[in-house]
């Protein structure tokens, strides 16, 4: 694994992804392609597998609320129907051998064996005791030769692992426990067992996660770099779209305008993060570089397939802030717009602002399929909702001219040339960047002009895009780094570096 450049982002925000490009297909014969999957299934497999580990450890560390939950198929899928059909067929199976003469225990003794694996796995491992008491109660040698002499005795074993149960389960699975003691029907028994065991597995799993979440926390960084090097000496070509994605950064940040994002002049703000825009005779600095590609992601074309790799675990997370951004400007837009109109006097009502709030979040969520006729509704409903808030008040009406021009100015921010919505997504940008840049903290003490309305919702945003592109960051700053001496010449980027010390 490359060694850290102490010099560059050693104090910079990200969040890790990664994942392994498909294995492209040889341009030979089918004969041949076959052969060639045969001879590499093995290593393919194997990079599955550490693809889907280092998946689950990124999950569990940037996604806090992150829980296995019980999968339940939509009923009237093809999907469904099949797995229900199967699961049917096999209990009623299950029923026709206990009810032949005499009984045949095939079935049950199968069941009875992955019973006891379930509850040795749910035991903590100073549970010696209780583990070596199933081993006895549920000696599979044992019942079988019971079942072969027809004296096996299901309602007792039922019994007894439903104590084991109880003692077992977490509270929440208490009254599911209870009910299957009422049960008579030794299969619906079987089914219902089978059933709450899977619940307490997935409990126990959660459990398991939650214990992990410190250490993890301690050693993610190590462990998502040596996993995605591993990946990497297995396929070098892993960062070929990362390069792509950074080579994209230098070049949007040498070669903004005056007016573009990232220029000091367009912002609101009273000073700007060092090296924020560049012009082709100054050499970009690689952190800004870095940060210019992190808010490419939020403006990412869904058409492209070139995602960086070093991100591909967030893509969704990221494309579910894209979205929610998209929806502040319109918001803030919507809210700036009123607040010229109806004064600041109903303005400083938060109970006024967080009812247009919540009205316009309500009818523009269908905004990006029909932005016309979603903005005729909100210009009806907030031009109304104006009127009678100022009539509440005791203030002076909107003449017919104003609440035509109201209308009309909040339905041109379906456009997306819109003046005033492409002010406020430039400086939700600015304020994003400034996130990674200054740190949340002291961006949220000099938050960006026309944004107040907003303050709450932008920075759960800004805390969310910061967390994660701190934490990818710190584990793959050392490819980056490398990535970047490429982009930028020796030369450039040693009097870069000597500038930033």
């Amino acid at each position: 694994m490359p060694k850290i450049e102490e010099n560059m982002f050693q104090n910079d925000p990200s969040e890790a992804e990664s994942r392994a490009h498909k294995p492209k297909t040889p341009g030979q014969n089918q004969e041949n392609k076959s052969f060639c999957l045969d001879d590499h299934s093995a290593d393919l497999i194997e990079t599955v597998n550490e693809v889907s580990k280092l998946s689950i450890a990124h999950e569990i560390m940037v996604n806090q609320d992150f829980c296995m939950e019980e999968s339940i198929l939509p009923p009237n899928s093809l999907e469904g129907r099949f797995m229900e059909t199967m699961y049917n067929a096999f209990w009623d199976h299950l029923k026709e051998q206990l009810l032949s003469t005499p009984p045949d225990f095939t079935c049950a003794l199968e069941l009875l064996k992955e019973v006891k694996e379930i509850l040795l796995s749910l035991l903590l491992p100073h549970q010696n005791r209780l583990r070596n008491e199933i081993e006895d109660a549920l000696d599979m040698d044992l019942l079988k030769q019971e079942a072969e002499h027809g004296a096996l005795d299901v309602p007792h074993l039922s019994n007894y692992i439903l104590n084991l149960m109880t003692l077992l389960c977490a509270p929440v699975r208490d009254e599911a426990v209870q009910k299957l003691e009422s049960m008579t029907d030794p299969v619906q028994l079987l089914k219902g067992i089978f059933h709450v065991l899977g619940l307490m597995k997935m409990d126990m799993v959660n459990y398991t996660i939650q214990s992990l979440r410190p250490y993890l926390q301690e050693h993610s960084v190590q462990y998502e770099q040596a996993k995605f090097q591993e990946l990497l000496d297995k396929q070098p070509g892993l960062l070929d779209c990362t390069t792509k994605w950074l080579t994209k950064a230098a070049t949007d940040l040498t070669t903004s305008s005056p007016s573009s994002l990232g220029s000091p002049s367009s912002s609101s703000l009273d000073r700007s993060p060092p090296n924020w825009a560049t012009n082709n005779s100054e050499i970009p600095n690689p952190t800004m570089v870095l940060y210019q590609g992190y808010l490419n992601l939020l403006l990412w074309d869904p058409d492209n397939d070139d995602f960086p790799e070093t991100l591909l675990m967030d893509r969704i997370r990221l494309q579910e802030m894209e979205s929610q951004l998209h929806q502040l400007t319109i918001l803030a837009s919507v809210l700036l717009v009123a607040r010229s109109f109806s004064g600041n006097v109903l303005f400083s009502s938060p109970e006024f602002v967080n009812k247009l709030k919540c009205i316009t979040k309500a009818l523009t969520k269908e905004f990006n399929s029909r932005p016309q006729e979603t903005m005729v509704s909100v210009s009806e409903q907030l031009s109304w909702e104006i009127q009678q808030g100022l009539k509440d008040m005791d203030l002076t009406a909107l003449s017919s001219e104003n609440t035509s021009s109201l209308k009309g100015q909040l339905q041109n921010i379906a456009k997306k040339e819109n003046c005033v919505r492409n002010i406020i997504d430039q400086r939700i940008l600015l304020f994003l960047k400034c996130c990674l840049v200054h740190g949340m903290q002291e961006s949220l003490r000099d938050f960006p002009g026309g944004l107040s309305l907003i303050e709450g919702e932008l920075a759960e945003l800004g805390w969310k895009f910061f967390n994660l592109m701190h934490h990818n960051q710190q584990v793959f700053s050392p490819y980056y780094a490398g990535i970047l001496r490429n982009i930028i010449s020796p030369a450039q980027a040693q009097e870069t570096e000597m500038e930033s010390v």
